[in-house]
C-alpha cells in the first residue's frame, strides 16, 4: 500500500511564497527605492512609467522585438564573415605554399 501526499497551496500562501521570492531577489528594495524617488521629484516627470524604466536602467524607446531581430541578422552576418575569415586565410596560406 502506497501513501501519496499532495500538498495543495492556499491563495495566501503562494502570495507569500511570491513576496518572499521577490524580497529575496531585491525587486522590492528596487521598487521602493524608485518610488521614494519619484515621491521626493520636485517636479513630477510627465511620464512615470518612462521615470521608472529610467531609474531601473531600462532604455527609453527601444523595441525589444528589433533588437532581437537585428541581434539574430548579426549572429548570421559574424557566421558568414567568420567562413570569409577562413576560406582568405586557407587560400593565403596555398599561395604562400606554393611560391
Amino acid at each position: 500500500m502506497t501513501t501519496t501526499t499532495t500538498t495543495y497551496q492556499t491563495p495566501e500562501s503562494k502570495k507569500e511564497e511570491f513576496r518572499k521570492y521577490l524580497e529575496k531577489s531585491g525587486v522590492i528594495d528596487a521598487f521602493t527605492k524608485v518610488l521614494v524617488g519619484l515621491y521626493e521629484e520636485p517636479d513630477r516627470p510627465p511620464n512615470a512609467i518612462d521615470y521608472v524604466k529610467k531609474y531601473l536602467g531600462a532604455p527609453l524607446g527601444v523595441d525589444p522585438d528589433a533588437m532581437r531581430s537585428e541581434n539574430e541578422e548579426m549572429k548570421k552576418q559574424i557566421k558568414e564573415l567568420k567562413k570569409v575569415v577562413e576560406d582568405l586565410t586557407k587560400s593565403l596560406k596555398e599561395k604562400r605554399d606554393v611560391s
